[in-house]
């Protein structure tokens, strides 16, 4: 039986990333979604090395919404947009508060009417809380559907969102998520992506 290109994507992946998960540090459902929204055009690396004094400082919703912005700046100044994700992350904590009693909302919608939360952190959130099947769509995610030919260079997020949705079933878009994430960070790079021994250099647009 011949393999269609979606499970050869996603077979291949897994061979070279068996153990691809979400790597940010968190403890909570709290702590998961302030990382996610500090990881905006930041790594998840330099967004563990803020979080650790972050969350030992303000480990609730409470102690972010009454902490001082300047306070969050300080700890958190090291990663890109620090300013506006302080203000984001202090009011968010505010409206967990008066709105879902400092509980993370379980659906698409509440989470997307958070301050500095869209879509993909929405997807992430639920995908990793909530085990719910969403194909969250980053910078990685964007840069290797367009390569393997599965989006097109002009789509938007949400379109890309939709053509992996259709392209992959739907009991793999969590797992396909992270795989494509390890393998834009890792090895499918922006600049100078290792070619040689890549299982897809057939299929792949970055050279043609």
């Amino acid at each position: 039986m011949t393999m269609n290109n979606s499970e050869y994507i996603y077979r291949k992946l897994k061979e070279m990333f068996p153990q691809a998960k979400c790597e940010l540090n968190y403890n909570s459902p709290f702590e998961l979604l302030i990382a996610v929204v500090l990881s905006a055009q930041t790594t998840d690396k330099a967004v563990n090395k803020v979080t650790t004094e972050l969350f030992k400082r303000y480990p609730d919703a409470h102690a972010l919404a009454n902490a001082e912005e300047s306070e969050i700046q300080s700890i958190i100044k090291s990663i890109g947009l620090y300013k506006n994700k302080a203000r984001n992350i202090k009011v968010l904590s505010q409206k967990l508060i008066e709105t879902y009693n400092g509980n993370v909302p379980n659906n698409q919608a509440d989470l997307v009417s958070l301050p500095g939360v869209g879509r993909k952190t929405a997807n992430v959130v639920l995908s990793e809380l909530f085990n719910y099947p969403a194909f969250a769509v980053d910078t990685h995610v964007s840069r290797i559907s367009k390569r393997l030919g599965i989006s097109d260079l002009k789509d938007s997020v949400t379109e890309c969102e939709k053509k992996l949705c259709t392209y992959f079933p739907k009991e793999k878009w969590r797992e396909m998520h992270h795989l494509f994430i390890f393998f834009g960070r890792y090895k499918c790079h922006s600049k100078n992506p290792q070619c040689a021994d890549c299982p897809f250099i057939k299929m792949c647009t970055y050279n043609k």
